[in-house]
């Protein structure tokens, strides 16, 4: 597992990557969100955790942190949308709605 550091237009992240089995999970975050790889359950976030507001976006055939970046997000969470999240949008002009 790595974490470190990273800036997108001097803006601060943090960038995760846990190697595990036949598959790598990624995530890129800050205090307010964050944008992951196919693993994360956005249904589940929207129904289950409704309450919490979690503002999320996936992007399914990543493998690397620098491909989520440059992704388009398949499908994000109902909060996100406060943020002006979208399907479509790219990870990491995602990101920089909420930095």
């Amino acid at each position: 597992m790595t974490v470190e550091p990273m800036f997108i237009e001097g803006k601060p992240f943090t960038a995760v990557t846990v190697k595990l089995p036949k598959t790598t999970l990624l995530v890129v975050s800050n205090d307010v969100g964050y944008i992951m790889c196919g693993a994360l359950d956005v249904d589940l976030l929207n129904e289950k955790l409704a309450d919490r507001n979690i503002i999320s976006g996936r992007a399914v055939g990543v493998k690397t942190i620098q491909q989520l970046l440059d992704a388009p997000l398949e499908k994000v969470t109902d909060a996100s949308a406060a943020y002006g999240w979208r399907a479509g949008l790219i990870g990491k002009e995602a990101l920089l709605l909420i930095s």
